[in-house]
């Protein structure tokens, strides 16, 4: 079993910055994970994915060079820095893991991981 929580989420003006957390615990910290996001009204999409080490990355053509994923073992911790907000980031953030492997394939595939967290709100204001 792994636990996922996120937080980090909230209210920021448009060009501003904020960074997500995702806590894992119940299993040993060496497995894919991802970011993927749902605004209302629209089916959850993907983020960015890293691998176990967080030295392959992935990200989505619409957060490319604006997000940035990472995690630090020390911490059992995933982030997602977000820069340059703008108001069409406006959706619930969800970390997810792929505890069947190091690397996934299908990274930008939701059906791909097998633990999700709750999601943290975040609200780009224009």
């Amino acid at each position: 079993q792994v636990q996922l929580v996120e937080s980090g989420g909230g209210l920021v003006q448009a060009g501003g910055s904020l960074r997500l957390s995702c806590a894992a615990s119940g299993r040993t910290f060496s497995y894919a994970m991802a970011w993927f996001r749902q605004a209302p009204g629209k089916e959850r999409e993907f983020v960015a994915a890293c691998n176990w080490s967080g030295t392959d990355t992935y990200y989505a053509d619409s957060v490319k060079g604006r997000f940035t994923i990472s995690r630090d073992y020390t911490k059992n911790t995933m982030y997602l820095q977000m820069n340059s907000l703008k108001p069409e980031d406006t959706a619930v953030y969800y970390c997810a893991a792929d505890t069947f492997r190091g690397t996934s394939f299908k990274r930008a595939e939701s059906t791909t991981y097998d633990y999700w967290g709750q999601g943290t709100q975040v609200t780009v204001s224009s």
